[in-house]
């Protein structure tokens, strides 16, 4: 028999950034076989069981011949179920069970196969949408379950395909598959936030509240430290609701993410509101940072245009607290690996909270604290002075008293916080709308911090003598102006007043006095 080969266009994902994967298929003479390659990982490989029974269980023939598949670029590591709808429409093509249309050369096809022919969700379909349209692709067949999230991208069509034999019949001309319609929905969610906390519950605290805002504002890092019980983890988890809205263009990014991590499914196809990831003091450097044998998007990336929050900081390991170095200062992070390096965006908002002592009592006044000194030091080098200084923000969250506790008057909603944030978003979103890469104070480079704050001359004196006196470096310095702009910003002011500064510099860490 001539050999007969069939090629269809598919796509992968290296980190968040795609590519086309041309399948390769050749059936030639010889004893039943069936091989593929092109570097395939495991997943792959077990494709051909999963192919074979769902040809079959389609009412389609599976050729008894030798079977070849090539996924090209040869030379790329290829990983994941994706390829199996591609391999099968290309085995079909191949034994002329299909016949060629031009509308493969403008198409790609994505999804993994059940042993029934139906197609399950993939991960990963955000970025192949982005890279078909900017590719020129015309459409992206892909599993139904996965249609909303690709259909984020405009000028794509995106065909919803349920089954093998759906899409047979709809190649064949017998049943058309409509592109999926998202019906103009807003990207955007302006609806309240559903949060575990509102600030309104919270009694007492308004100087740490106050701090939240500021920090929430202008995207600040911020760290809580107190006795145990004083509100610490609560004012975290109370903090997505004082938080704007992601813009249509930040949903595009943490999606985008989310979706190669394989964290969208059919109930969560687009993620609206902002991340806030809280893992584990256990957690690996690798899950923090990202990486793997196939590097993965870590927490830091999962957190991006949202919060990491990290209870009982001193607890992470040294390792894990050193790799947020870079990551906090670049807002991405580099995966290196033998195979290559992948870049991650990482712009978070860190919130951290810990004990001032192994006992937690040393910055309480009325209980006394049973630490050693030498204990509370080897607890508090646990964390460098590299990361402390990367941190914005210190506060320290007191006890409460019992009759803040016990209180019935109701503190300020998180919504009405929420508006005031909003409009300070707005302010900076209006002077760094030139700056494409930068969205809030806290993302300023010592070139914006000249070219766009102003500062009144008394506050000019204040700051002189505060970086005279406490011996301040030239990032504390930058980090101070950009509190104080923060500040400035929340009071709708259009320069920084002196009481901003006096304000920014009570949030420096304290002096250790044990």
């Amino acid at each position: 028999m001539n050999n007969r080969v069939g090629k269809i266009l598919s796509g992968s994902n290296i980190g968040l950034d795609s590519y086309v994967v041309e399948v390769e298929v050749d059936i030639g003479a010889g004893l039943p076989s069936f091989t593929i390659v092109g570097l395939p990982d495991k997943a792959i490989d077990e494709s051909k069981e999963r192919i074979r029974s769902a040809i079959k269980n389609s009412n389609l023939n599976f050729p008894q011949h030798r079977l070849t598949v090539n996924l090209a670029p040869a030379d790329v590591k290829k990983e994941g179920p994706n390829f199996d709808l591609p391999m099968a429409v290309g085995i079909l093509l191949a034994d002329n069970q299909l016949e060629f249309l031009p509308e493969y050369n403008v198409s790609l096809f994505v999804g993994e196969l059940a042993l029934d022919g139906r197609l399950r969700h993939i991960n990963g379909a955000l970025p192949l949408a982005i890279y078909a349209k900017e590719r020129g692709y015309k459409r992206l067949y892909l599993p139904k379950v996965n249609a909303e999230e690709a259909s984020l991208v405009s000028g794509l069509e995106v065909m919803p395909v349920d089954s093998l034999s759906q899409i047979v019949k709809h190649l064949r001309s017998e049943v058309v598959i409509k592109p999926f319609d998202r019906n103009s929905q807003s990207l955007v969610d302006n609806s309240d936030l559903a949060v575990e906390s509102d600030f309104a519950f919270i009694n007492g605290l308004e100087q740490a509240k106050r701090a939240m805002e500021i920090a929430a504002a202008g995207g600040h890092n911020i760290l809580l430290s107190g006795p145990p019980g004083s509100g610490k983890t609560l004012l975290a988890r109370s903090m997505p609701g004082i938080l704007p809205s992601l813009s249509e263009d930040e949903v595009l990014e943490v999606t985008k993410i989310y979706s190669v991590a394989g964290l969208t499914g059919a109930n969560n196809s687009l993620i609206r509101i902002r991340p806030f990831r809280s893992p584990h003091h256990t957690t690996s450097s690798v899950a923090i940072v990202g990486g793997g044998a196939w590097p993965r998007p870590g927490e830091i990336s999962l957190s991006h245009r949202g919060i990491l929050f990290l209870d009982e900081l001193p607890e992470y390991p040294r390792s894990v607290l050193e790799a947020l170095r870079q990551p906090l200062e670049d807002g991405v992070v580099t995966v290196s690996r033998a195979s290559g390096s992948l870049t991650f965006p990482a712009q978070f908002l860190l919130v951290a909270a810990q004990n001032p002592c192994p006992c937690g009592y040393l910055s309480d006044p009325e209980k006394r604290c049973v630490c050693a000194p030498s204990q509370i030091i080897r607890y508090q080098k646990k964390i460098s002075g590299p990361i402390l200084d990367r941190i914005d923000i210190h506060i320290e969250v007191p006890r409460q008293k019992y009759e803040k506790i016990s209180g019935e008057a109701i503190a300020e909603r998180s919504l009405e916080v929420r508006k005031r944030v909003e409009k300070a978003r707005k302010i900076q979103n209006s002077r760094f709308s030139h700056k494409n890469s930068v969205k809030t104070n806290s993302e300023m480079g010592s070139k914006q911090i000249k070219e766009l704050i102003k500062i009144e001359k008394e506050a000019e004196k204040i700051l002189s003598l505060a970086v005279d006196n406490m011996k301040l470096s030239a990032r504390s310095f930058h980090k101070i102006t950009k509190i104080a702009q923060t500040i400035a910003d929340l009071a709708e002011s259009d320069t920084i007043k002196a009481d901003h500064i006096a304000e920014a510099l009570q949030y420096r860490p304290k002096e250790k006095t044990y």
